[in-house]
């Protein structure tokens, strides 16, 4: 890995503004995203049995899967896995239930005030890709069951027999889904957002995807709330002298796994820095996937050399990395100053690995530089604030005559009545 010394230079290195502007251009793939929604528009079912055929080379004869499928398929997954999910979905949802319970509490008082309420139907879609993806399913779908989404349908494409694989239809009856559908892709997102004969129209669309997921929910916003437009998975570790420089590299490692993933270790120290090289080097060797992974540490990983911890946490404010993982001593000291990051990771033995799984938080985190001013998914993505203005109990003559002032101001006459009616 290339190893940059200085705050200087790593700041030029670093710096970015916002997603990179791939996701938004507009060429062949945008185009063909377009008519896709188009079709699924026009056509409904009929366009989504063709696209699955087309996409997935699979022909369907009905696209929900049934209850009694979902059911079944827990007894096709290994059960140390499904013990797992279920860890996974108690600790996810413990979480969450104690979010809703500090974060989510209406009010109403001296005539104003909010009231909270939960969305009534979202959609997720979980990719096929080469390996089923549950972890992503349980931390989109257990918080939107935490904050009292009414129905949560899944989208997710067919394997090549025609079936949902049983691992995503197990986490999804883990997870409290109330709909499968075996259809992914744009033309997933497409049905999502418009209905069609058998998929309900939803409120909100989640989950992961590829360039054509995204550029779906990217044209399609604004007709469906979307959860966010993710980028590639990422991890800035800041380490001190007293870093293990094995914990650090394996980190670094399993982020570069992600596809474009990206890996950063930030360290006041030179002799962790080369450790740390060395390290990856040496764990690299016994990978299945090593030629991938190291292609994406020498294209998208480095190391730089600072001089001090509250320089790395600068640097790291700058980047506003999706995981940032405090591999230093007394970590929690550092938090104050810590401005941009999706998830931040602390303790001796601390991993990125548990928060993507077992931790609690969701995973779903802002990308790109975009924790400079978004969140991590949550159970207020699932809910929606109305605001409330109880007249009977506010100063109407005063507030009436001052609201006047400015609609006349801003040369509305039909305002300005619409007060004077009260008054009189």
């Amino acid at each position: 890995m290339k190893i940059i010394k200085g705050i200087e230079q790593l700041k030029s290195v670093l710096s970015r503004r916002g997603p990179s502007l791939e996701p938004f251009e507009v060429d062949e793939r945008e185009q063909a995203v377009r008519e896709i929604i188009g079709e699924v528009r026009r056509r409904g079912d009929e366009a989504l049995y063709d696209y699955t055929a087309k996409f997935d080379g699979v022909k369907l004869t009905s696209l929900e899967v049934s209850k009694e499928q979902v059911a079944a398929a827990r007894g096709e997954v290994d059960s140390g896995l499904l013990s797992a999910l279920k860890l996974a979905k108690g600790r996810i949802e413990s979480y969450h239930l104690a979010q809703k319970d500090i974060l989510l509490n209406e009010s109403l008082k001296d005539g104003l005030g909010w009231l909270v309420r939960s969305l009534n139907r979202i959609g997720i879609h979980t990719p096929g890709f080469t390996a089923p993806m549950p972890s992503s399913l349980l931390m989109t779908a257990i918080p939107a069951k935490v904050a009292g989404v009414r129905e949560i349908i899944l989208v997710t494409p067919p394997q090549k027999d025609g079936r949902v694989h049983p691992v995503t239809l197990a986490a999804a009856g883990i997870a409290g889904v109330d709909r499968v559908f075996s259809v992914g892709g744009a033309q997933a997102i497409a049905a999502l957002a418009f209905g069609t004969e058998s998929v309900p129209m939803v409120d909100k669309v989640c989950g992961p995807g590829n360039i054509y997921v995204l550029l779906a929910k990217k044209l399609l916003y604004g007709t469906v709330g979307i959860d966010g437009l993710y980028g590639p998975s990422e991890v800035l570790v800041i380490a001190d002298d007293k870093a293990n420089p094995a914990y650090c590299a394996s980190d670094l490692i399993a982020q570069a796994e992600h596809t474009s993933g990206s890996a950063i270790l930030i360290t006041t120290s030179r002799k962790v820095a080369d450790e740390v090289s060395d390290e990856v080097e040496e764990q690299l060797k016994s990978l299945s996937n090593r030629e991938d992974t190291k292609r994406n540490l020498e294209d998208r990983g480095m190391i730089g050399i600072v001089g001090s911890i509250d320089e790395a946490v600068e640097l790291a404010n700058l980047y506003a990395p999706e995981h940032l993982l405090m591999m230093v001593d007394k970590a929690e000291s550092y938090l104050d100053g810590i401005t941009a990051a999706g998830c931040i990771i602390m303790g001796e033995k601390g991993t990125v690995v548990l928060g993507d799984y077992v931790a609690g938080p969701s995973h779903v985190l802002p990308t790109e530089g975009t924790a400079r001013f978004s969140s991590p998914l949550n159970v207020t993505d699932f809910m929606k604030l109305t605001s409330v203005i109880d007249t009977g109990k506010l100063d109407i003559s005063e507030l009436g005559k001052a609201a006047q002032i400015l609609a006349d101001a801003e040369g509305l006459e039909a305002h300005s009545r619409a007060v004077e009616k009260r008054l009189e």
